[in-house]
């Protein structure tokens, strides 16, 4: 079986590449530069030098391919680069399926995200719930949701063999997303004060995604798509858990988003300014209190899917935490850092409030 994979450098393309291997697929990887060739190379696959945005760049090797995986995607929160997000997301998607379509090949495997529902409101969504449109909390979603609808669908309904994936809060050995930043943190003693306790999002292992993948391209069926989830859980009950594991206290409290939710467009302010980390982007100010939900029954009845214990999986990222960063910060400089955060955060209230007085005694001048 020859499989051609776009974002095999990435954190689920990489799984992705070794499974493939493994199982004895012929690997075709695109990659745009040489250091992503030689990863590509040591994993057992063909490098690919093109770019998802240039169809030519990807035409002689997905000729002939029996499968083509798109993976590629911009996921950041936050980003002041958010311009490319409509040029990678929405027409590198129309590129690669379209250019598979063309080419024939019999199965195709579309990454999508349980993002393009947006906030479900507590709603644990399954493959038929659909979200109509804006508004969008972050770039991701919104792209995301255009991809989805505006490029594979139509595909689709012209007969296309796409099979849509969509999973959810992805985590594991390698991963550099907001949810690894946010278990380095807290790994660190960095979390005294927890920002997000209330958003809640399904928590899946990124090996488990990969063997996804590939359970959709040999079991799924074209034109369906599949929920690729692990259980769902508030941030905050997830950083007790994580307290559990590492055996260190759980933060102290964690900050209600009313609290956060008017400063996000001043973040986004600062962030024209002074690039601001992810955890305190707008965006992420914005999705503070937001569901992700989606539920994998259909994945699991229909491919034979089964995602591994969380307990199993945040042991496994935690040791490669360990391995990684430096040593947690001593109990009593965490207890110095929280005070002064916990000064900060006061100050900043006061101000605020201050500032709102002021405004409305102004309007009532």
């Amino acid at each position: 079986m020859k499989a051609f994979v776009t974002g095999g450098t990435g954190f689920i393309g990489k799984r992705l590449v070794y499974k493939l291997v493994e199982r004895g697929y012929e690997v075709y990887a695109l990659v745009r530069s040489e250091q992503g060739a030689a990863e590509m190379e040591a994993a057992g696959a063909h490098p690919v030098l093109g770019d998802i945005t240039e169809v030519e760049s990807m035409r002689p090797a997905m000729n002939g391919c029996d499968v083509v995986f798109h993976v590629a995607a911009w996921y950041k929160i936050g980003s002041p680069d958010w311009r490319q997000a409509d040029q990678i997301n929405v027409q590198g998607t129309r590129n690669v399926l379209g250019l598979a379509y063309e080419l024939g090949v019999k199965r195709i495997v579309y990454t999508s995200t349980v993002a393009v529902f947006g906030d479900t409101h507590g709603v644990m969504a399954d493959e038929s719930y659909y979200k109509p449109g804006e508004p969008f909390l972050t770039e991701y979603d919104r792209t995301k949701w255009k991809a989805h609808y505006e490029a594979a669908v139509p595909l689709i309904e012209q007969g296309a063999p796409v099979i849509i994936v969509q999973p959810g809060g992805v985590y594991g050995p390698g991963d550099h997303s907001l949810i690894a930043d946010l278990m380095r943190r807290f790994y660190k003693g960095q979390f005294p004060v927890f920002p997000a306790p209330e958003e809640v999002l399904t928590f899946a292992h990124v090996d488990d995604i990969a063997e996804g993948h590939i359970l959709a391209a040999e079991r799924g069926k074209p034109g369906e798509s599949y929920i690729l989830t692990g259980p769902a859980m508030k941030l905050g009950e997830m950083v007790k858990l994580w307290a559990g594991l590492l055996g260190l206290p759980a933060p102290w409290f964690g900050i209600p988003p009313q609290l956060i939710k008017p400063f996000a467009p001043l973040l986004g302010l600062v962030n024209r300014i002074i690039p601001l980390p992810e955890l305190l982007s707008q965006e992420a100010a914005m999705t503070i209190d937001a569901t992700y939900l989606g539920r994998a029954d259909k994945a699991m009845a229909e491919l034979g899917w089964r995602p591994r214990p969380l307990l199993d999986g945040m042991r496994e990222t935690f040791d490669w935490i360990a391995q990684t960063t430096r040593p947690p910060v001593p109990v009593s400089v965490r207890k110095r850092q929280a005070a002064a955060i916990a000064l900060g955060a006061a100050l900043g209230v006061v101000v605020v409030w201050i500032a709102m007085r002021r405004s409305k005694a102004r309007d009532r001048a």
